[in-house]
């Protein structure tokens, strides 16, 4: 079958199927695992998953992890920094021999006849960090990177005007991502992918190029994380500042 690359909706994780062969990512923790597990019924034989793959360790990403391994055949592919941290989320065993680590650089995913291209988002916000780009769908699944706070009834709408969006981001950004340098990296990267959408774990997406344009060339200006910081947020409670 043709590769499909969806969500049920804009605040969930990402199912990839391609010739009867299928990925998840970040299925996120225990109280999505049974929701979701239903949904991927409906596509492939949830048993035969072939991956869960997560961009990062958070609890909120892939903490539903052990529930994966015992109910299916699955492998993990997870950042190679994470890979000794996310076994705490699961059953001493469970995860021997069946996690792949991505290294720095990225890599490429088979899934079916196809691949997903695991790429670079290191401090984006995590220190091993990973998104994930379809290029059939030409999605970039963007994980935090343009995630928002909207009312719930907007998550399935994509961004209609950009400028009103920017105060649903601009505060999630500022604290989480990491530093302008980083964001200027990303934005270069991706701007050499032929990019319709892009996808964040949280929040509406952003659709077509000229939308895509608008993001990028925001988030490359944005100045968040240490460009931020200076010492008034370095004070010892209690104490006069000098």
């Amino acid at each position: 079958m043709p590769k499909t690359s969806f969500r049920k909706n804009s605040d969930s994780p990402v199912l990839i199927v391609n010739d009867g062969h299928a990925a998840v990512i970040d299925p996120g923790g225990n109280l999505t695992y049974t929701r979701l597990f239903m949904a991927i019924s409906d596509h492939v034989v949830v048993k035969n998953l072939d991956y869960v793959i997560a961009s990062h360790q958070d609890p909120d990403i892939v903490a539903s992890l052990n529930k994966w391994l015992v109910g299916t055949h699955c492998k993990v592919i997870v950042p190679e920094l994470w890979a000794r941290f996310v076994p705490h989320f699961c059953t001493p065993g469970n995860t021997i021999g069946r996690i792949i680590g991505i290294p720095d650089e990225g890599m490429d995913i088979q899934i079916g006849n196809g691949v997903i291209k695991a790429l670079p988002a290191h401090f984006l916000h995590s220190e091993g960090n990973f998104h994930f780009y379809d290029p059939v769908s030409k999605i970039l699944f963007s994980g935090d990177v343009g995630t928002s706070a909207v009312e719930s009834e907007k998550l399935a709408i994509p961004v209609q005007d950009f400028d009103a969006h920017i105060p649903n981001m601009i505060g999630f950004h500022q604290r989480y991502m990491n530093s302008n340098k980083v964001c200027r990296l990303w934005a270069n990267m991706i701007r050499t992918l032929d990019v319709e959408a892009i996808i964040p774990q949280h929040g509406p997406g952003f659709k077509g190029k000229e939308m895509v344009g608008k993001f990028l060339n925001w988030f490359e200006y944005l100045e968040c994380g240490v460009d931020l910081l200076d010492q008034t947020h370095f004070r010892v409670p209690g104490l006069n500042a000098a």
